[in-house]
């Protein structure tokens, strides 16, 4: 199991939530998503390492932006 965190920028409701987890678990191979709202943390549990331009590019398709790994 791999396990990233991210800082997604953009996110202020319950709904924003709920369209970036949807879209990150879309992505091949991501077994997990937990948003947290209040900090815009999102950790993404994975059977393999996701690349990062994965995890960009479904959160841009929510409608938010990727700001960087932890």
């Amino acid at each position: 199991m791999a396990t990233a965190t991210y800082t997604v920028t953009g996110m202020t409701c319950g709904h924003c939530v709920q369209s970036v987890t949807e879209e990150v678990s879309e992505v091949a191979g991501v077994t997990d998503v937990a948003v947290d709202l209040p900090t815009g943390k999102v950790t993404v549990t994975s059977e393999q390492p996701v690349p990062e331009d994965r995890i960009r590019a479904a959160v841009t398709e929510a409608g938010y932006e990727l700001a960087g790994q932890e």
